[in-house]
């Protein structure tokens, strides 16, 4: 998942990093992802990376990238 680093409850802190390294185990994906604090962040939404192995937030601009 991300290089972001978690906070005191073991969320990470959502939109705090610009790209995001995920794996197929965060399929689907979603941005905010659940492993992030939802109170700040966007609606979630899906985002299909399967195809192309990289995909953007239409919300935040998020990147995500497939790690294979």
């Amino acid at each position: 998942m991300s290089s972001a680093a978690p906070h005191r409850d073991g969320l990470i802190e959502p939109n705090a990093s610009n790209n995001y390294v995920v794996t197929a185990a965060d399929l689907p994906l979603s941005c905010p992802m659940p492993s992030m604090q939802l109170w700040n962040s966007h609606p979630r939404v899906y985002l299909a990376i399967e195809k192309s192995g990289w995909a953007k937030c239409p919300y935040c601009s998020a990147e995500y990238t497939l790690r294979a």
